[in-house]
């Protein structure tokens, strides 16, 4: 059953309200011994207050914050929900960061205990210790060494010494004194430039989204949810994990994100979200097998039973849009930022219209500033960044949150993302070009894996271009092109009018000054661990344009030789 807002209005309430409705009833499957195996509501909850008297123990008080450091697991779950039955404050910290940028947000966040999955994430701090508090205490999912001076504790051994009774208490403490307004967690934003800043989400601001965005999906009584996306982020805490507390369902973890389709073959998902990225992904696996026309193809893909996925993130490309509702699987695309915990819109079943991001959600308001920027009020707006008041005030404004993004409201309600305010092109003609909407469309195209517009104060415009090997490699077979492989490929003039062909047809649609007058064919794709793209995989555009500088002045010199789209 469904809990409500005035059921619980912190996520320690929809916990404890769970467990005592559900406890006897399959709340998730677990990975253990190579199979996913049932695990009710009851033992879940049991294995949460148990940790919540860990933290206790280890001297965590009210508002005291916890650094989580894990990739997804059950145990990351559990520690997330004792964290806060504790009355402390979650500093998710992304898995995949290096030992100077973790150690950045434990001691930025004054972090008291630190919770590590194993000695896979130990081993990037062992560099790092001088810079941590002589008072941090090390905790760990799995054995690990330890840490310079700092012993790390195996969590085990510490919940097997928890009095029950004890837990008993801490978690009705938890449920009695946490309040809508206390600070729930804090979320580095990974951002496109400069330091990363710590987003303050309360209590209420998680409830609210979660319910209001419950209220966008139609429940089923099988529905299972396979969670796949890094539940340091916000999209998937909320959109999976707390929504998943909410309405009561069955939820699996995937094994990692690379295994997630493998999972859909084991658990059979009905609901699953993700990024652009994977659903175009999983478009452009079909068409490599010459499967994109065969009915059923998709739904074999993702086990047979999605309904409904949502995407967020980034902007999902019309095309992969259409492609999913043609094969019978709906995409939800929505829109938010971690400063909205994070929903503002998403599509529903019912009510989608491509192109867009679908209607707010309820309780959220929003207008389009005289510049076009999406400002939003409402429950979900964060309290501000973490010990940076000037930040805070730059983008809360009597209530309303700046997002950076350019947008419009339809006269339907439905809210279009156009551009992101700061990577707006203006050209020498004074021209505004949104560079997102052009790279989406020459992502489109089967030989182009990545696409960054280049031309801000240029006389035209310009891009890099990261090919698509294997379609690269097929083009070049079909046509007869004297090449043997993607790196002498990209010097031969051939494949480089293939390209301009190319480039051309998917930019027929637009203005002329939106054309890409020329571009450069890179070896390298644009990742996380070069730094060239954030966590959420959003293009990190001063990074990419100063590692290519050098490419990018040849395209606008007098007599450049890079390759021309015609």
């Amino acid at each position: 059953m469904r809990l409500t807002e005035k059921q619980a209005s912190t996520v320690v309430q929809m916990w404890v309200a769970r467990v005592r409705d559900d406890a006897d009833k399959t709340g998730m499957l677990v990975k253990r011994d190579g199979q996913y195996q049932p695990v009710t509501w009851g033992e879940i909850g049991r294995e949460i207050r148990r940790i919540a008297a860990v933290l206790v123990s280890l001297g965590v008080a009210p508002g005291d914050r916890v650094a989580l450091l894990s990739k997804n697991r059950y145990e990351w779950v559990l520690a997330d929900a004792a964290i806060q039955m504790a009355r402390g404050v979650n500093v998710p910290i992304h898995a995949s960061l290096s030992g100077p940028q973790v150690s950045y947000q434990i001691v930025d966040s004054e972090s008291k205990v630190v919770i590590i999955s194993g000695p896979d994430q130990a081993e990037k701090l062992q560099d790092e210790t001088s810079k941590f508090n002589k008072s941090v205490k090390f905790v760990s999912f799995d054995p690990c060494p330890a840490l310079g001076d700092f012993p790390v504790a195996l969590l085990s051994d510490l919940v097997a010494k928890v009095d029950d009774k004890v837990a008993e208490r801490i978690e009705q403490e938890g449920a009695d004194k946490v309040k809508p307004d206390d600070l729930a967690t804090i979320i580095y934003t990974s951002g496109t430039t400069g330091e990363p800043k710590g987003a303050m989400l309360t209590q209420g601001n998680l409830t609210s989204n979660t319910f209001a965005m419950m209220s966008t999906v139609e429940q089923q009584e099988d529905d299972l949810r396979l969670s796949w996306l890094p539940l340091s982020h916000i999209f998937a805490r909320t959109c999976d994990l707390y929504t998943w507390i909410a309405t009561g369902i069955v939820m699996a973890l995937a094994d990692s994100p690379e295994a997630s389709i493998g999972n859909c073959q084991e658990v059979h998902p009905t609901l699953i979200n993700g990024v652009p990225y994977f659903f175009d992904k999983l478009h452009r696996f079909l068409i490599s097998q010459n499967l994109q026309n065969t009915p059923g193809a998709l739904q074999g893909l993702l086990g047979g039973r999605a309904r409904l996925c949502g995407s967020g993130g980034a902007p999902l490309a019309d095309h992969t849009h259409l492609f999913f509702k043609e094969q019978g699987v709906f995409i939800s695309q929505g829109y938010g930022l971690t400063e909205t915990s994070p929903t503002i819109s998403t599509g529903r079943l019912s009510d989608t219209k491509v192109g867009t991001v679908g209607r707010l959600v309820p309780g959220v308001q929003v207008k389009i500033s005289s510049e076009g920027e999406i400002l939003t009020k409402g429950s979900h707006v964060m309290r501000g960044y973490w010990k940076r008041p000037d930040a805070t005030a730059e983008v809360i404004k009597d209530g309303w949150f700046h997002t950076g993004d350019l947008g419009e409201l339809d006269p339907e309600g439905y809210l279009k993302i156009t551009g992101r305010k700061k990577e707006l092109i203006v050209t020498n003609a004074g021209k505004n070009i949104a560079p997102m909407n052009l790279e989406a469309l020459l992502s489109h195209d089967p030989l182009i894996a990545q696409a960054l517009v280049i031309g801000d104060r240029r006389n035209y415009l310009t891009a890099l271009i990261v090919p698509n090997p294997e379609p690269l490699m097929a083009a070049i077979k079909e046509l007869e092109i004297p090449v043997k492989s993607v790196a002498e490929a990209l010097e031969d003039h051939q494949v480089r009018e293939l390209y301009a062909a190319h480039i051309a047809q998917r930019l027929a649609d637009v203005s002329h000054y939106e054309q890409v007058q020329k571009f450069t064919l890179l070896a390298k794709p644009f990742t996380v661990e070069n730094q060239q793209m954030t966590l959420k995989l959003s293009l990190r555009r001063k990074e990419i344009e100063s590692a290519y500088a050098k490419e990018i002045e040849a395209m606008y010199a007098p007599a450049s030789v890079a390759a021309t789209a015609k």
